[in-house]
C-alpha cells in the first residue's frame, strides 16, 4: 500500500493539473466567442458568393471557353485533398476526425485509381497524415492565426492553391473541415473549392434565389476577377469555422478534463484516509497488545 506522503504528492499533482485545465478552459471560452462571432458573420457572405457564382455560371455550362477556375481542366485524374486542421492539440477529437475523413477520402480515390495530392494546414494533419501518406504530401502551411486570424491567412493558402493549379498540378480540389455547429458539436464537411460546384440549368434560378442578374461588364469578365476572390473567401470560410470549432473543442475537452481531475482527487483522497485509519489502527492495536503483555 502506498504511503501516505505519496498519496499526498498525487493528490497535488492532479490538483495542478486540474488548474491548468481550468485556465485552458476560461481562456479557450473566451476565444470562442470572438471565433464564433467571425465564423457566423462570414456565413452570409460566402452563400451570396456562392449564388452570384451560380447565377454566372449557368451561362457557361456545357459551352466552351469559360473561365479555366469554373470550367476545370476536363479531367479529374489528380485530386488535390485540402485538410484543414489545427496546430495545437488539447482539443479532444477536433483534429482526430478530420483527420478521419480525410483518411477515408483518400483511400476512396486511390481506389478509383486516381492520383491523390494533400494538401495540410496546420501541423496536426501533416503529423497524423504523414504516417500513412507521407509521399502523398506536397504542401504544409502552419502557425495561421497567429496572433489573430485575418483575410491575409487565406490569401495565403489561395495564392499557393492557385499556383499549383495554374501549374497543371492537380484537377479537382476540395477541403476537409470541421462545421461549427455549437460549443459541442462540430461537424466534418468536405467541400468542392476547384472547379466550384455548379447547380443544374434547370436548378440555376433557384439557386441564385429566384432573382435575375445583369451584370456589366459581360460575365467572363466578372467571373475571371471573381472566381479567384470566391476561392479566398471560401478558404476563410473555413479557417472560420475550424477557429470556432476548435476553441468549442477545447472548451468541452478541459470541462472534461477538470471534472475527471476533481473526481481523481477525490478517489485518491479517500484512499490515503483509508490508509492513514489504518495505520492508526494498527498502532492502537500495537499499544494495547504491548500493554496487556506488560
Amino acid at each position: 500500500m502506498p504511503s501516505l506522503k505519496t498519496y499526498r504528492l498525487r493528490i497535488r499533482s492532479v490538483q495542478s493539473t486540474q488548474k491548468i485545465t481550468k485556465a485552458m478552459k476560461m481562456v479557450a471560452a473566451a476565444k470562442l466567442r470572438r471565433a464564433q462571432e467571425q465564423a457566423t458573420a462570414a456565413r452570409p457572405y460566402a452563400e451570396a458568393m456562392d449564388k452570384i457564382l451560380a447565377s454566372l455560371g449557368a451561362s457557361f455550362q456545357g459551352a466552351t471557353g469559360g473561365p479555366r477556375l469554373l470550367a476545370g481542366t476536363g479531367s479529374d485524374q489528380v485530386h488535390l485533398v485540402i485538410v484543414a486542421t489545427g496546430d495545437r492539440g488539447l482539443c479532444g477529437g477536433f483534429n482526430s476526425t478530420i483527420v478521419r475523413e480525410a483518411r477515408r477520402q483518400i483511400r476512396a480515390l486511390l481506389a478509383e485509381g486516381k492520383t491523390v495530392k494533400i494538401f495540410c494546414v496546420g501541423r496536426k494533419g501533416r503529423d497524423q497524415l504523414r504516417r500513412d501518406y507521407s509521399a502523398l504530401i506536397v504542401e504544409t502551411i502552419t502557425d495561421l492565426g497567429r496572433p489573430r486570424l485575418s483575410f491575409g491567412d487565406a490569401q495565403k493558402v489561395a495564392a499557393r492553391v492557385m499556383e499549383m493549379y495554374d501549374a497543371g498540378e492537380f484537377d479537382v480540389a476540395k477541403v476537409i473541415f470541421n462545421q461549427f455547429k455549437s460549443a459541442m458539436t462540430q461537424v466534418v464537411t468536405v467541400q468542392q473549392l476547384i472547379p466550384p460546384p455548379m447547380p443544374e440549368a434547370s436548378a440555376a434560378p433557384a439557386a441564385a434565389g429566384g432573382a435575375i442578374y445583369e451584370f456589366e461588364p459581360d460575365e467572363g469578365e466578372i467571373l475571371a476577377d471573381l472566381l479567384p476572390r470566391n476561392l479566398t473567401v471560401q478558404i476563410f470560410r473555413v479557417l472560420l469555422e475550424n477557429a470556432a470549432s476548435f476553441y468549442g473543442s477545447q472548451m468541452t475537452a478541459m470541462d472534461n478534463a477538470s471534472r475527471n481531475a476533481g473526481d481523481v482527487i477525490k478517489k485518491l483522497t479517500l484512499q490515503m484516509n483509508r490508509s492513514r485509519q489504518a495505520s492508526i489502527t494498527k498502532e492502537l492495536i500495537e499499544i494495547i497488545s504491548g500493554a496487556e503483555a506488560i
